[in-house]
């Protein structure tokens, strides 16, 4: 049975927290850790899966996730290395009672809102992407001072979407079968996406009846598994096309078996036909 994993995170030497650009993780990452994190990636096609919030994003993402939320690595799927940027600390990182300045007011609540998992677009995304990167060739004091005026840009942004409702308040011990219950599940849809993944099957596997647990996935998701299968499939094709795969590959590649169907839910999703899509990423 596959586990959620608990990611033991060190501050880099001599700094108060972790910097990181080498994050790639060519496998299925489910995990969490009491730390905050930020998160740039840059290039590809990927699944946003923060708590209980399932959604993708394309070209890049900026993401700020708060302590013991669980996540999937954000190259799942990919199949190759893209450009991300981690930086990992405890609220602490500067002292219990570092938030407690007035002049950090907005970043108090910034952190308070973390917790929910924090999407951010437009400028501040811009903004802030730029200044992780500047952060990779700067001395320790140089990267702190940077770091604030991060969490400074994002405590006072309008470019964010909060991407839960609500922070899962009931106890560890079911927190935890919860987090185990959704490994075992990304697992089975990563291994069959391309097969027919059999709901009855995975029911069966997280020791739950088939209604119980479309119930219990619904409200985990906010997706049908159908829907979800669906959603891990035209993610896949959408990275198979940015590869300048033909639309014909994409489709049977995914497990899909009509071209009509598929055209149909990659529009759904996406907006736009996979046509559309690879003309607007390949075609200069």
């Amino acid at each position: 049975m596959t586990k959620i994993e608990l990611e033991e995170i060190t501050p880099d030497t001599g700094k108060s927290f972790r910097f990181k650009t080498s994050c790639f993780k060519k496998n299925f990452y489910w995990h969490f850790h009491p730390e905050y994190e930020i998160v740039y990636v840059e290039g590809g096609s990927g699944t946003r899966h923060v708590g209980q919030h399932l959604s993708t994003y394309e070209d890049n993402d900026l993401i700020f996730i708060g302590p013991d939320v669980p996540h999937l690595n954000f190259d799942y799927g990919l199949g190759h290395e893209i450009n991300q940027i981690v930086v990992q600390l405890r609220e602490d990182f500067l002292g219990a009672r570092f938030l407690e300045a007035p002049e950090l007011a907005a970043v108090k609540e910034l952190f308070r809102q973390a917790r929910y998992g924090l999407c951010f677009s437009g400028e501040t995304k811009r903004l802030v992407a730029e200044k992780l990167k500047k952060m990779a060739g700067m001395e320790h004091f140089a990267q702190l001072l940077s770091l604030l005026e991060i969490f400074q840009l994002m405590a006072t942004s309008k470019d964010v979407v909060r991407l839960n409702n609500e922070v899962n308040s009931y106890n560890r011990q079911q927190k935890d079968r919860d987090k185990d219950r959704m490994a075992v599940i990304y697992d089975y849809v990563d291994t069959h996406y391309h097969l027919k993944p059999d709901v009855n099957h995975i029911a069966a596997q997280v020791h739950m009846t088939t209604a119980a647990f479309c119930r219990y996935f619904k409200k985990q998701t906010g997706l049908t598994f159908t829907d979800f299968v669906n959603h891990c499939r035209i993610n896949q094709a959408r990275n198979l096309l940015l590869q300048d795969k033909t639309v014909g590959e994409a489709c049977f590649s995914t497990g899909f078996d009509q071209l009509s169907y598929f055209n149909k839910v990659f529009r759904k999703l996406n907006g736009e036909n996979p046509t559309a899509f690879k003309k607007r990423y390949l075609v200069k």
